[in-house]
Order: structure tokens, then sequence, then C-alpha cells
């Protein structure tokens, strides 16, 4: 009689995921949790304390990931110590911000991979650093904004001083901010393997020089686009699972899709920038003057914190803005992004080029009016209004007559031309996430990495 054996299962990886503690990383770090479940990856994604009760109270995290019995959340207070990690974890995905990260896993014999949530543009920008400096384009003077950098490979024609990263705007080459964006991309170096929320054809040019730094990169997005793809085809029904990816640590306002449903289509410009910046009260009453003056609806997402005035003044400003703009607007203070993008109500975005965001739109075909503040915004606006060619870079400015202007440029003036490439680019990121798109054959390499680390 012959003898039977047992067939010992292949053993599951179990990766600990360690986002930079802000809306955006946190944002994109969870739809690559939720993507890793969804191919049957255990995942234990690490929040800090604070992060973690917010979107337990504001977030749908219990429908999204409820029904993965190999995923779990660990809140910790300041940050990741070596005598802190998860058992039995085989691979840890860190913020490429987060180089402590990587010295943990060296420590622990397991593989690191760091992954940037940032454009791939701005990612070879801060790998160029040190020629920035060698050259002496940085520290760059005020009157200097559009002078043409030429010491970062792939972007001499059109880089300007104004472009760079906001940390760039430093007046000495060993600023603190500086100091921090240089220390982690170094580090990042160190990490076994790469992911990037981007994808080929949109960044091919800045790839193939990342690729030196990177030999081992997977470029996976757009996420949420990815993510919607393996949903559809998961075991997972569309039923059991939210069409939100809300990772929010705001409050969702749902109003805003009611008053979206009775709006006429493609008549209505989204407003929102993001979950960090600061606007004056000067620079609010700008935008709503030009949103007012160019007659076209709006929905303007604005941030309950983002205002720096005291309670009463912020009541005053919020009746006065709702009161003027009932007619042909819409405010609310946080919004389902993604959901809100994806509308037939609305035509364009008016944004501050978070990477996220950015993304999001192009998935959702839409062209944008670019306003950015901080980190990658600058550069990633200057792609998306010379490069793309799928929207304008209101960089560096703020006022009724240019915010007037671009929002009609967007929504009717050079809109034909827009959507040329905004339909192109939209169609190359469905491609990209297909069953036979560079992004998803990248998905399934990363798979059999992760596998195999095992």
């Amino acid at each position: 009689m012959a003898e039977t054996r047992s067939v010992i299962p292949p053993a599951i990886p179990h990766v600990l995921i360690f986002p930079f503690p802000a809306q955006g990383h946190i944002n994109s770090m969870l739809k690559l949790a939720e993507i890793l479940c969804l191919s049957g990856i255990n995942v234990t994604f690490v929040n800090t304390q604070q992060n973690h009760k917010r979107q337990l109270i504001f977030g749908n995290l219990h429908s999204r990931f409820g029904k993965f019995l190999g995923f779990s959340f660990e809140a910790i207070q300041d940050g990741l110590s070596t005598d802190q990690h998860h058992s039995a974890v085989s691979c840890i995905i860190s913020d490429g911000g987060l180089g402590f990260a990587i010295d943990v896993a060296e420590e622990l014999g397991i593989p690191a991979i760091s992954f940037r949530t940032i454009s791939a543009c701005c990612t070879w920008i801060y790998l160029c650093s040190p020629k920035l400096v060698e050259n002496g384009d940085i520290p760059f003077k005020d009157e200097d904004m559009d002078q043409l950098i030429r010491s970062v490979p792939e972007m001499e024609s059109f880089l300007r001083c104004r472009d760079l990263p906001s940390f760039y705007r430093a007046k000495e080459v060993n600023h603190p901010h500086l100091d921090f964006v240089n220390t982690a991309t170094v580090t990042s170096i160190r990490a076994t393997a790469h992911i990037l929320n981007t994808f080929e054809d949109i960044e091919a040019p800045t790839l193939s020089q990342l690729r030196s730094y990177y030999p081992n990169l997977y470029t996976i997005g757009p996420l949420n686009a990815l993510l919607n793809s393996l949903r559809s085809n998961s075991t997972y029904t569309s039923s059991s699972l939210p069409v939100s990816c809300n990772a929010s640590l705001y409050e969702e306002d749902r109003s805003c899709m009611t008053w979206l449903d009775k709006q006429p289509e493609k008549s209505v410009v989204y407003v929102s920038f993001g979950s960090i910046a600061m606007v004056t009260r000067e620079q609010w009453l700008e935008i709503w003057c030009g949103l007012v003056n160019s007659s076209y609806r709006f929905l303007w997402v604005r941030r309950p914190d983002s205002l720096p005035v005291d309670d009463n003044e912020e009541s005053r400003i919020q009746a006065e803005l709702v009161e003027t703009t009932k007619e042909k607007g819409y405010m609310v203070e946080w919004a389902p992004q993604e959901e809100v993008l994806n509308h037939p109500a609305v035509g364009g975005f008016f944004t501050h080029s978070g990477w996220n965001s950015t993304l999001e739109s192009m998935a959702a075909g839409l062209p944008m009016v670019c306003w950015p503040h901080v980190a990658d915004q600058q550069i990633n606006s200057r792609y998306v209004s010379e490069v793309w060619k799928i929207g304008m870079d209101m960089k560096d400015k703020c006022n009724r007559v240019t915010v007037e202007k671009l929002i009609r440029e967007m929504m009717v003036d050079k809109r034909d031309e827009l959507m040329k490439s905004t339909v192109k680019v939209a169609e190359m990121a469905r491609k990209s996430v297909s069953r036979d798109g560079s992004s998803y054959r990248n998905y399934e390499a990363l798979l059999e990495f992760l596998r195999k680390s095992c």
C-alpha cells in the first residue's frame, strides 16, 4: 500500500504596512492594504493612535476590512521600535519617508519595501538633490522663480525653480525640511524593493531614470483604479464590499451627492485643496469671487481647520459664503472625493495637485486647475499643465481674475483641447490596471516577490 504524505500548504505572507501619519499617505497605503488582502495576503496596518481613532469614527474601516480574516490594525503612539513588531511578519512595506522602518527590517532579517506615495517625477527630483546643490540650482532667490533648472535629466526644457517641490524653497541647503527629505531619500535606496503609485505610460521617461537607483521597482497605480479592477474580479461580491474607499480623518458630508444629483451633466467645478493646506481669509475670498464670477456651479470642500481664524469669525465667514453662493454653489467640510470626481455632473477639478487627487482626476477623465501648496504638488501641477496637457497651473497666484479665467478655460474656452488629452490619459490609466496592463502585471510580480519572501 502506497504511503500517503500530508501536503503542507504554502505559508501565507504576512506584510506589515506602516504609513507616514498624514491623510494622503494613509489613504494610498490603505488602498494597497486592501489590494493585498484581496489577493490573500495577511496584512497588519500600523497607525498612530490618534489617526486610528479618527478613522474608526469617520472611515468605513469595518465594512472594508471586516471580511478579511488575515487583516488587523495596530495602533502606536510615536513610532515603531524593534520590540513592537507583529509576530511572524515576513515583510515590511513602509512609507518612503520613514527610513527607520528599513533599519527595523534589516535587523529582523526580512525584506523592506519602500512605498513612495508621491509621483515618480518628484521622487526623481529628490534623488537629484546632490546635483542640484553641486550645480548651484539651490538655494535660489525669489527673483529667480522662472529660471530653468538644468540638473534634472528629462526635465531640462520645462522645470523652473518655482516647479521644484516646496522644500527646495528653503534659503539654506541644510534647512531641516530639506535635510529630512534628503535623509529619507538616501535611506530608501537601501530598501529591498520599491513601490510607486503611478503607471508606466504616464511617467515612462522618469521611471527609466529611477530604475538606475531602484532596480526592483513596482509601478502599480493608479491604486484606486487597480483596487476597483481587483474588486470586480474578486470572490468578494460587489454587494459585500463598499463602493467608497473612505480612509478619511474627517467626517464626510454625503449631502453633496444629493446636490450633485440635481445638477446638469458636466456643469459643476469640484473644489478641494486637500487635507493639509492652510488658506488665508483673503485667499478664500479671492477664490470665492473668482468662482462666483465664472458663473459655473461649484461644489467646494472647505475643511474646518483650513482657515486660521477664531470660531466666531469662522462661523460668520461660513454663513456669508453659504448665503451668497447658494444659487450656484454648495459647500461641505469634507466629501467622498472619488465618488464626486466620477459623478456625471462634475466637469472639472480645482485642486491642490496632491498626487492622490491628481491620479483620481486622471482616472475619472477630468481636467484640472492646479493651485499647489506643499511637497510634490509644485512639480505635479507643472506636469499636469506642460507635459500631460490635462489642466492649467495657477502656481503662486491667487486672485479672482486668474481663478475666473482658468475656470472658464477648463469648462469652455480650452475644454476641447484639454479633453483630447484627458480622455487619452484616462484610457491609459484604465488599460494599465486591466489584465494585460503594465500595473496589473507589475502587481502580479509584486505578489510573487512577497510569496517568495515568506
